[in-house]
């Protein structure tokens, strides 16, 4: 890229959108003293809600199922597709035949027949079928060997009726292994599951769908599943959590009670459970979100950058006091994580993972290190987050040593998120648990050496960029493991000097010409990451300061950009990304150059 022009001095417009970014991110504080955001509707999340809503009980649910079509409709894209957030950004294949097929089982008046042709045209337009068996094989082949949404979309849709048409609509659906969740959860890091780690309800629910329409031919087989029916069932009641809402999840909760009440179960505990969250879970407008919040993720992010100065010691109690309630004391029953780790949202339905926990113990260290109580919640986070360390020496997210499919794998910014935590951490702890990060903390470096591409740029796990080619965020991945790099000791680990540096040139090479990296999460990150590592003014940074201002309209107004990757590449918008992001960067401006 050519470098931006040099930019004038521009401090007190800087200063004029901080005070108004710090403004609206305080003003967005909760009632609880916590920040809880607000995630897109989803079009996706809406057309399976709608769909398990219908089939379970449609004229119980008759009003709930209109509005949510009403709004469906309505949110259809001009190209007759669907995509994935309430903002019209591009359709795509999934939330396309998901909203296709919702509208074909509920629609029986054709309100909605002008709807319906323009999604089959944009489908057609999209991949020329003919066979509706070459949709199903679209469907497997953007997911790859993860079928923990491949055969869950295609399920819906001939629950729906979409595959009528096909000899044996079944067959299109490939069969899950639900027996294997009998298993002790142990053996399942070293069997080659076709299903991530989170998906074990789909797994069992839409497993059994698949068995009870179409039973394998083979009898063995056939027996060992007829068997494994009731136990899994009953382990499926064991994992839901009281609010009946997994993972606090709208599209994985509606395909799990769609395949129950398909097959006979919609009086079954889970079914019904399933059933009231749903209902909950709707939103005025009539959409649904694809999961409930993200409060703690997000108060943790905000408690970092307000602790140093915008915050009262009740405030430092009351918040520390809040965040160590929402810490697992026992084995948690999803993924059998040990007691010790924080989820995104302290709701029933969330798990415990490594970015919320390095993100809960960053955001404690700030708060109070010296309080014994806080330093014994620590202590056990630190413990939970030095046992998730992988074997390659990076972080994934649920499980320790699954790893087989992608969202199971280690990854760059969450390793680094922990080696966050460990750096903040370690001379507060007990000797022992010292050791342990002396240990961790080098083989972490060692992976994201490993990992850290040939142009500097690292790749994150949890968030993307719909409109690359290859839907992957290098910017954001980069940006978030240059903060914590550049803010370690180069003497003590001498393998910074060879990652920092590439890092912060991968970053200044793909910032546009008018100074920003495309959105306002992004160009706040990469601009707060080049801050950290720099530590003085440059063009780069002025002009990514600048585009900022501008974007945002001096710290007052947030578009926030789908960059948010959820479960099976469903992306999200989060409204306080754009002001949080925003605020690092303008802080980091205040305190480094």
């Amino acid at each position: 890229m050519s470098t931006p022009d040099k930019q004038p001095d521009t401090s007190a417009a800087w200063a004029l959108a901080y005070r108004n970014t710090l403004s609206c991110l305080v003003e967005a504080r909760g009632a609880d003293g916590l920040w809880t955001g607000r995630l897109s509707s989803s079009p996706l999340a809406t057309a399976v809600s709608i769909t398990a809503l219908h089939i379970a009980n449609a004229p119980g649910h008759h009003a709930a199922i209109q509005n949510g079509l009403t709004w469906l409709a309505e949110h259809q894209n001009p190209d007759g597709g669907w995509g994935d957030t309430d903002n019209r950004d591009p359709s795509n294949l999934s939330t396309t035949l998901l909203a296709l097929a919702a509208i074909h089982a509920v629609d029986h008046a054709g309100r909605f027949a002008s709807h319906t042709q323009n999604a089959r045209t944009w489908l057609k337009r999209r991949l020329n079928y003919t066979r509706q068996s070459d949709l199903a094989g679209a469907v497997y082949a953007a997911y790859g060997d993860d079928r923990t949404f491949a055969v869950p979309i295609l399920a819906h849709c001939t629950l729906a009726g979409l595959f009528d048409e096909a000899p044996d609509p079944w067959q299109l659906v490939k069969p899950l292994p639900f027996e294997l969740a009998r298993l002790p959860r142990a053996l399942y890091r070293v069997l080659n599951l076709t299903v991530v780690s989170y998906a074990l309800p789909a797994l069992i629910a839409v497993g059994q769908a698949k068995f009870h329409f179409d039973p394998p031919k083979n009898p063995l087989l056939r027996a060992v599943r007829r068997t494994a029916c009731v136990p899994t069932l009953d382990l499926l009641g064991t994992l839901q959590p009281t609010n009946g809402g997994f993972l606090e999840a709208p599209p994985l909760t509606a395909f799990v009670t769609m395949s129950l009440a398909a097959i006979g179960h919609t009086q079954h505990p889970v079914a019904q459970k399933g059933l009231a969250f749903l209902t909950a879970a709707q939103r005025p407008d009539g959409s649904w979100p694809i999961d409930t919040n993200l409060s703690t993720w997000l108060s943790t992010h905000a408690i970092k950058l307000l602790a140093p100065d915008h915050l009262t010691d009740d405030d430092r109690r009351a918040l520390a006091d809040a965040l160590i309630t929402r810490q697992y004391k026992t084995v948690h029953p999803f993924t059998g994580a040990a007691a010790g780790g924080w989820g995104w949202t302290p709701l029933p339905g969330a798990v415990p993972d490594a970015d919320d926990t390095a993100g809960v113990l960053v955001a404690l260290h700030r708060l109070d290190n010296q309080c014994p109580t806080v330093r014994a919640a620590a202590c056990k986070g630190l413990i939970w987050l030095l046992d998730m360390q992988n074997t390659d020496g990076g972080i994934p997210t649920f499980c320790r040593g699954w790893g087989k499919l992608e969202f199971d794998r280690s990854c760059a910014d969450i390793t680094a998120h922990a080696l966050e935590a460990f750096g903040l951490w370690r001379d507060h702890v007990p000797a022992a648990m010292q050791t342990r990060i002396d240990r961790a903390i080098p083989r972490a470096l060692r992976y994201l050496y490993a990992h850290q591409r040939p142009d500097g740029a690292w790749l994150p796990l949890w968030f993307g960029d719909p409109d690359a080619p290859d839907k992957a965020n290098p910017v954001y991945g980069t940006a978030r493991v240059l903060s914590v790099l550049a803010n370690m000791n180069t003497s003590r680990f001498p393998i910074l000097k060879m990652m920092i540096p590439p890092a912060a040139d991968y970053l200044r090479s793909v910032q546009h010409s008018d100074g920003g990296w495309g959105s306002i999460e992004q160009t706040a990150l990469a601009t707060a990451a080049l801050i950290e590592a720099q530590k003085e003014k440059s063009d780069a940074i002025d002009a990514g300061l600048n585009w900022l201002v501008e974007k945002t309209h001096n710290g007052t107004d947030f578009c926030p950009a789908p960059i948010g990757l959820y479960f099976a590449k469903l992306w999200y918008t989060e409204q306080l990304y754009p002001v949080l992001f925003t605020l690092q960067a303008l802080q980091a401006a205040r305190s480094r150059i």
